[in-house]
């Protein structure tokens, strides 16, 4: 029997009970954007998924391959109606059993859907405040750059962001560099420098963050490099930008007392729109 809510219930009434996903945080997941029935950056999304299971010492079944994760995806995306345009995670858990040393490495995963607007990329132009975040740090290290279900700081300072009327926060490293958003990469224009902190600062090896800068790159006008950025470079910048796979970029368009152009973001979602288009 255990307690739940004041009730005493049976213990199979909640299948939360020995879920480790639940009591440890012990699963890594991905968030996919589909637009008409396709998963953009299949490839990407696979073999990061792939990769976090292994630094994590997950067991990777023999039928996971890139062509199941699409089709159970896609799947449940034609049986909810959502093949236009949606968002799907998947959650990918040790299976229950032991304390912090499980029992085994196995895992179970599990898939849910909702349903987005667009079906293309786009900004939206609206004011975009953040600030910084520095009631917890990111500390650099590989575990840091893969998506866990332990995601306590971006909660807290999700919080943070609500209580004081701000749309983002700006994430610190343990060296008080910056390294992300709270829902993303981000980016940094300095003159004609493209600026992201590099993986090794403790950021996410975030998809988009990947299409942004082979993106970039293409810009004979633009010098992309990833290097960190310390917090007082924030103030310099002429333009700032966030990137996720769902969103793709936003644009930052007020820290503190400085706000920023959005030219080279507006050019890259047209290019992203492109390059989706083409594929």
């Amino acid at each position: 029997m255990i307690n739940f809510n004041g009730t005493i219930v049976s213990q199979d009434a909640n299948i939360l009970t020995q879920n480790r996903a639940f009591l440890y945080g012990d699963a890594v997941f991905e968030t996919v954007k589909i637009i008409n029935n396709r998963i953009l950056f299949l490839e990407d999304h696979y073999f990061r998924l792939m990769s976090s299971m292994r630094v994590i010492r997950m067991e990777i079944p023999m039928n996971f391959t890139m062509e199941y994760f699409e089709e159970q995806i896609l799947l449940l995306v034609k049986n909810n109606a959502l093949s236009a345009s949606s968002r799907a995670r998947i959650t990918v858990y040790r299976n229950d059993g032991g304390y912090y040393l499980p029992k085994n490495n196995s895992v179970s995963f599990l898939i849910h859907t909702t349903a987005l607007e667009n079906t293309s990329y786009s900004i939206e132009q609206k004011e975009y405040e953040v600030d910084l975040y520095k009631d917890f740090y990111i500390t650099k290290q590989l575990l840091s750059s893969i998506k866990t279900t332990n995601k306590i700081i971006n909660i807290t300072g999700s919080i943070y962001a609500n209580e004081n009327g701000l749309d983002n926060c700006i994430l610190l490293n343990d060296s008080k560099n910056v390294v992300e958003v709270l829902q993303g990469n981000i980016f940094m224009l300095l003159g004609n420098r493209l600026i992201t902190p590099p993986v090794s600062e403790g950021c996410l090896n975030g998809v988009m963050r990947k299409q942004i800068l082979v993106l970039a790159k293409k810009n004979d006008h633009l010098e992309v490099v990833e290097e960190a950025i310390s917090p007082f470079d924030l103030q310099k910048a002429d333009e700032l930008f966030i990137t996720n796979v769902i969103k793709g970029i936003q644009p930052i368009t007020k820290y503190r007392k400085k706000t920023f152009t959005t030219n080279v973001a507006n050019q890259l979602v047209q290019m992203l729109n492109e390059m989706i288009r083409v594929n």
